[in-house]
């Protein structure tokens, strides 16, 4: 079992050492076996409620993903509240805008921690955000439920991981290519943690199989213009196009994409973080036939996803849609809901105690927190986008994958965690 490890830095010096988190990649965790800090505990649950934070962008270039976070966790704890509660109490939410930037994200997190006194808070989207909180989850001795697939070669025993790791989506979707004939990749992603860390991760797996990058190219989140890197995506004639950004700079991304003449039965883009929201904001005749990488689309055919997808609509509006990060982000609400009632507990240390095994009938299939690193188990899809809008599964992994966040069944992500 994995030693987690506490970093060292307080909470006012994780906003001071944000500078590093923005230009820096996904790095392992100290090795150090110190236990999480000992900063006392707030949280009040001697009454009939019990505070839990959400905290999203709801401004800023993020927004045009988060805005279904926040209101899947919204869905799912009105749900929980509906059926009793946990533990007999009402939970009460205390939501917060993380306007799109790491250092806001840090000081909501210590807000929500120290003065609101909230028990968990779920959230956050890039890594950025998640890198500047950590600090602060630790330093408070606070439990943070991150919704969003990443780059892995990380670990915290604050934080649990509910969306995929590498080894659950990107691997996955590089096999997939693979299994097509694809020889050649062109790399585009936001210039942050997670696709510079992704990307690192395909070329060293591009190296072992075979498989040559044409190209990498980076730009600031929220970015809009994009003719140069088409235009060099299009001269480098690759076979596919391996897409890392975030945000609204998938909208001005696909029109330049599909304004040139690429189209997906040329030079294919697989997709990471755009979901059925985003097809939306994007313009489904932009990106009709383009590829996806999740662990759920709102087209999965389960009972369970059946009743979340009428749920959310009869909530948000029948013109809403369901994606890969909402609904990771409903199931974490759910699994924090799982593990308080089997440790019969709200308290931190007794929830770490008691996560492992937990499980839940998600939307997505059956998932189980790994309590040796405080991933799930996910089901690996590839998707197609298509014409209506939705997103359909064209292959998955058949059952859940282990997570393995730090690449250690894979001999060539040898040494990856180090770099």
């Amino acid at each position: 079992m994995r030693t987690f490890s506490k970093r060292t830095l307080a909470a006012p010096a994780a906003l001071a050492a944000l500078g590093l988190v923005l230009t820096g990649c996904g790095s392992k965790a100290s090795d150090s076996a110190a236990d999480a800090g000992s900063a006392a505990s707030c949280v009040d649950t001697s009454g009939s409620t019990v505070k839990v934070g959400s905290l999203n962008s709801l401004s800023g270039t993020m927004a045009i993903s988060e805005v279904t976070v926040r209101d899947s966790i919204a869905l799912a704890i009105q749900e929980i509240n509906n059926s009793g509660g946990v533990l007999g109490k009402q939970i009460q939410v205390v939501a917060e805008d993380g306007a799109s930037e790491p250092t806001v994200f840090a000081e909501k997190a210590e807000k929500l921690i120290s003065s609101d006194c909230v028990a968990a808070v779920f959230g956050g989207w890039t890594s950025s955000s998640r890198k500047a909180m950590l600090p602060v989850f630790e330093d408070r001795n606070s439990l943070l439920y991150y919704p969003v697939q990443y780059e892995g070669l990380e670990d915290s025993k604050n934080i649990f991981y509910t969306g995929a790791t590498t080894n659950q989506q990107i691997i996955p979707a590089l096999d997939y290519l693979k299994q097509k004939g694809v020889k050649s990749l062109y790399l585009v992603g936001s210039d942050y943690v997670f696709p510079q860390t992704a990307n690192r991760i395909i070329k060293a797996y591009a190296a072992a199989n075979g498989i040559e990058i044409k190209g990498e190219d980076y730009t600031p989140l929220g970015s809009t213009d994009f003719s140069t890197i088409v235009n060099k995506v299009r001269a480098a004639g690759a076979d596919a196009v391996f897409n890392t950004l975030n945000g609204d700079s998938n909208v001005a991304f696909f029109r330049e994409y599909k304004n040139v003449g690429l189209e997906p039965t040329k030079m294919p883009v697989v997709s990471v973080s755009i979901a059925e929201e985003e097809v939306g904001g994007i313009g489904v005749q932009n990106v009709e036939g383009q590829l996806t990488a999740w662990n759920y689309y709102q087209t999965v055919d389960s009972p369970e996803n059946k009743k979340f997808v009428e749920a959310y609509k009869a909530k948000y509006g029948q013109n809403k849609p369901t994606s890969d990060p909402m609904e990771a982000a409903y199931t974490s609400v759910y699994l924090w809901k799982n593990t308080v009632e089997k440790a019969k507990s709200f308290a931190t240390k007794d929830i770490q105690d008691n996560a492992d095994g937990v499980s839940f009938d998600a939307p997505e299939g059956t998932v189980t927190i790994d309590g040796s690193n405080h991933h799930i188990t996910k089901t690996a899809r590839i998707g197609e986008i298509r014409g209506d809008g939705l997103i359909y599964t064209i292959w998955d992994s058949g059952q859940p994958i282990k997570p393995d966040p730090y690449l250690t069944s894979y001999p060539w992500a040898e040494g990856m965690s180090k770099q």
